[in-house]
C-alpha cells in the first residue's frame, strides 16, 4: 500500500508540472525526420564522416582528452594533460556521434562510442563524481572554485548520455550521468551548499535528464541553479576567471535581467536553460525576462549573420550597437547557442520571429564555422578580412568543432513542431516525417530547393480524412524587417498565394505563421513560393561601423565579396544603393551555390601610387558561409556605397 501511495504522489506531481507548462508546441524529434535536402543532406553526410573523423582523431590521438580518462581509471598518480574543461569536448563529440547513428547507422561508430563510454564510466568515482582535472590533481580541491567547469563538463556529459540512450537504447552512459546528478544534488540545493555555475550548461542538461527519467528532482535542481544567480554570495566562494559578475550573467537574478552581458556562450546556454525550466514549470518570471533580454540581443547586439558577441576580450558583449566587422569575434558556439535558445522561445510562445533569428544564425553565423570539406573550422567568424583569417584543423580550446557537428547532425530537431491540433513547418528543408495528432498519424513530405529557390510543396499522408491546422512560417526576409537592426532597401513582394492541390485557398496569418485549417485527406499537396531576389540591406544609423555601407541578402543567406572571385581584392569595391543584380550558378570548391553579380565601381591605385582610378567591373558575391575555403583572402560583408568611403578604408 505504501508503494502505491508513493506512486500516486509521484504521478500527481508530474501531472501538476504538466498542467503548469507554458509550452505552446513540441518539436518533432530529429530521429523522426528523414532529411533528403540538396542543401543540408551533403553537410549532414560530411559531419557523419569528415567532421566526426576529425573530432575522433583529435580527441583520442592528437590530444590527451580521452587519455585523461584512461589515467584516472589506472589510478597510478599520473598527471593531467591539457585544460580543465577538456572533458566537455569528449562529451560533445559523443553527442554528435549519437545523433549521427540515427542518420547514418554504423557498427564501427557505435563500437567507438561504446569504447569511449567504457573509459568515461571507469573514471567515475564511487560517490558519483566525475572530472579528470580534479581527480588527477587532487580530489580535496573539487568544488572549491565555481569557475572551473566541473558542472559544465558534467552538463555536456548528460546531454551526451541522453542522446546516446535515445539513439541506441543503451543505458551505460545515462546511468553514469544519473549517478553524477544524484551526487551533485546531494551536495547542492536549498538548505545545502550554494553554487553559481561558472559556465552555464548544466541547467539545460538537467531538464533533458528530467524528461528522460521523469524524476522531478533534476528539474528542481535546474531551477535552483538559475535562482542562485545575482545573489552576490558571501566570501569563501571563488571564481578565478570571472572578470566581473556581468561576465557570467550574475549581476541580477535571472528573472530580473533585462540586458545581455558578458560571455556570449554562457548567456545562450543559461537562457536556453531558463526557457526549458519555464516550459516545464510554468514560471512566467523566466519568460518575461527572456523576452526582454531577447529584444536587447536582436535589436541592439546581433550581427546581420545572426552572430553575437562582438568582443574578443570577454568572448561576448560590449556595449549596444558595437558591432565591428573585421574585429568581430562572433564565436561559432554562440551562434549554435542562438539556435538552441530561439527554438525554445518559439516553442514557448508560438511566435515565428524566433525561428527567423534561428534561421539567420543557422545558415550564416553557425554554418560559417564549418568548412565545405567538413574538417576545417572557424572559432570566430569575422565579417571582414584583409587576408589574415584562415580555417584551422583544431583549437586548444576546441568547443566549436564538436558543437557545430552536433547541431548539423541534429538538424531534424528544428524543421517541424506540433501542438494539440496543428503541425508547424518552421524550416524549409526537404524531408519526410510523421507526427501524431489526436491519435491520428499525419505524414508530411516536403520538397524544396531552398535556399537557392523558394518554391515549397508539402504532401499530406493520412489514413483517413482529418481536420487540423497546417501552420507555415512566413520568413521575415520576405518583408522589410521592422524593429530590427537591419532593413532591406527594397522589400520583396510579400503577396503570397497558397495552393492546395493546385487551387488557391484562404489562409489566416498570426504570430508569423500562415494557417490553413481544413479537413485534409491522403495525397493533398500544399504549394507556395516566396519571392526570392537579391536585396540590399542597411544597418541602423547607431551601428557606426556600417555607416554609408550596404550588405547583400538572398533569402536567409547573407553574402560577401571575397578576393578569390574578384582579382584578389575585396576592399576596393563600391556598391551603390541602386545597384541592379543578377544571379548565376557558381561553384565554391565542390559546393554549388547561387552567386550574385553586378557591374559596379572598382577602385585601383594609379601608376603614380598617390591617386586612385575608378573603373566599372563585374563583381561576384558568394554566400558568407562559403568564404575562406580557398586559402587566405580579403573579404567583406558590408560594402561602401560611395568612392569617398573607399578612400577612407582602402
Amino acid at each position: 500500500m505504501k508503494n502505491i501511495l508513493l506512486l500516486l504522489v509521484c504521478l500527481l506531481q508530474l501531472n501538476m508540472f504538466a498542467q503548469n507548462r507554458l509550452q505552446k508546441m513540441e518539436p518533432v524529434n530529429f530521429s523522426q525526420v528523414t532529411i533528403t535536402d540538396a542543401f543540408w543532406k551533403p553537410k549532414i553526410d560530411k559531419v557523419a564522416t569528415k567532421t566526426l573523423a576529425a573530432c575522433i582523431y583529435q580527441t583520442e590521438v592528437a590530444t590527451p582528452r580521452l587519455r585523461n580518462f584512461e589515467k584516472v581509471a589506472r589510478a597510478k598518480g599520473e598527471e593531467h594533460e591539457g585544460i580543465f574543461y577538456d572533458d566537455s569536448d569528449v562529451f560533445k563529440a559523443l553527442e554528435a556521434m549519437a545523433y549521427s547513428l540515427k542518420t547514418h547507422p554504423s557498427e564501427a561508430m557505435e563500437k567507438k562510442c561504446d569504447e569511449w563510454i567504457d573509459k568515461v564510466a571507469a573514471a567515475q568515482q564511487p560517490d558519483g563524481y566525475l572530472n579528470t582535472w580534479y581527480t588527477l590533481k587532487g580530489l580535496k580541491d573539487r568544488y572549491t572554485d565555481m569557475s572551473m567547469h566541473e558542472d559544465y563538463n558534467a552538463g555536456h556529459m548528460i546531454e551526451a548520455g541522453v542522446a546516446y540512450y535515445n539513439a541506441t537504447g543503451k543505458r551505460k552512459l545515462l546511468d553514469v550521468c544519473i549517478k553524477w546528478a544524484d551526487h551533485f544534488d546531494a551536495l547542492f540545493g536549498p538548505g545545502k551548499q550554494h553554487w553559481v555555475t561558472g559556465h552555464q550548461e548544466l541547467e539545460l542538461a538537467l531538464v533533458k535528464l528530467y524528461k528522460i527519467t521523469k524524476n522531478d528532482k533534476y528539474l528542481k535542481l535546474a531551477d535552483w541553479l538559475l535562482s542562485e544567480r545575482g545573489k552576490k554570495l558571501a566570501k569563501g566562494y571563488t571564481w578565478t576567471d570571472w572578470r566581473d559578475t556581468a561576465y557570467a550573467q550574475d549581476v541580477l537574478p535571472v528573472k530580473e535581467q533585462k540586458e545581455i552581458t558578458g560571455h556570449a556562450v554562457r548567456a545562450m546556454y543559461m537562457y536556453t536553460g531558463a526557457a526549458d525550466v519555464a516550459a516545464q514549470t510554468g514560471d512566467e518570471g523566466y519568460i518575461k525576462a527572456m523576452k526582454t533580454v531577447w529584444e536587447d540581443v536582436v535589436y541592439r547586439n546581433m550581427y546581420i549573420t545572426g552572430g553575437i558577441g562582438s568582443a574578443g576580450s570577454n568572448e561576448g558583449f560590449s556595449v549596444d550597437y558595437d558591432l565591428p566587422n573585421e574585429q568581430a569575434y562572433c564565436e561559432t558556439c554562440a551562434s549554435v547557442g542562438m539556435v538552441f535558445w530561439n527554438q525554445r522561445m518559439n516553442l514557448l510562445t508560438g511566435e515565428a520571429k524566433y525561428i527567423d533569428v534561428l534561421e539567420k544564425s543557422l545558415y550564416n553565423g553557425a554554418l560559417d564555422g564549418l568548412s565545405l570539406t567538413g574538417d576545417r573550422f572557424f572559432y570566430g567568424n569575422p565579417l571582414a578580412s584583409r587576408g589574415q583569417h584562415q580555417r584551422r584543423e583544431w583549437f586548444g580550446t576546441a568547443c566549436c568543432p564538436a558543437n557545430i557537428a552536433r547541431l548539423v547532425a541534429s538538424l531534424g530537431d528544428y524543421i517541424y513542431a506540433k501542438s494539440n491540433n496543428a503541425v508547424y513547418i518552421n524550416l524549409f528543408v526537404a524531408s519526410e516525417t510523421a507526427v501524431m495528432l489526436n491519435k491520428i498519424q499525419v505524414g508530411l513530405k516536403m520538397e524544396t530547393n531552398y535556399p537557392w529557390s523558394s518554391g515549397v510543396s508539402v504532401k499530406i499522408d493520412l489514413a483517413k480524412p482529418t481536420v487540423f491546422e497546417l501552420k507555415i512560417r512566413k520568413p521575415n526576409w520576405v518583408d522589410a524587417a521592422e524593429n530590427s537592426l537591419y532593413k532591406t532597401i527594397a522589400a520583396a513582394d510579400s503577396t503570397i498565394i497558397y495552393y492546395v492541390n493546385g487551387q488557391p485557398v484562404p489562409v489566416s496569418f498570426t504570430d508569423g505563421y500562415i494557417s490553413i485549417n481544413r479537413k485534409w485527406k491522403k495525397g493533398d499537396v500544399v504549394s507556395f513560393a516566396y519571392t526570392l531576389q537579391p536585396l540590399l540591406v542597411q544597418a541602423k544609423k547607431e551601428i557606426k561601423q556600417n555607416d554609408s555601407r550596404v550588405a547583400i541578402q538572398y533569402g536567409p543567406l547573407v553574402y560577401c565579396v571575397e578576393g578569390a572571385d574578384n582579382n584578389g581584392k575585396a576592399w576596393n569595391i563600391v556598391l551603390p544603393a541602386n545597384t541592379p543584380f543578377e544571379t548565376m550558378a557558381y561553384k565554391v570548391q565542390d559546393e554549388t551555390v547561387t552567386a550574385i553579380t553586378a557591374r559596379v565601381p572598382v577602385v585601383s591605385v594609379a601608376a603614380d601610387g598617390l591617386s586612385l582610378n575608378t573603373t566599372t567591373k563585374k563583381i561576384i558575391a558568394i554566400p558568407y558561409y562559403t568564404w575562406a575555403n580557398r586559402g587566405k583572402n580579403e573579404m567583406q560583408v558590408w560594402l561602401p556605397t560611395t568612392i569617398k568611403d573607399i578612400k577612407l578604408n582602402y
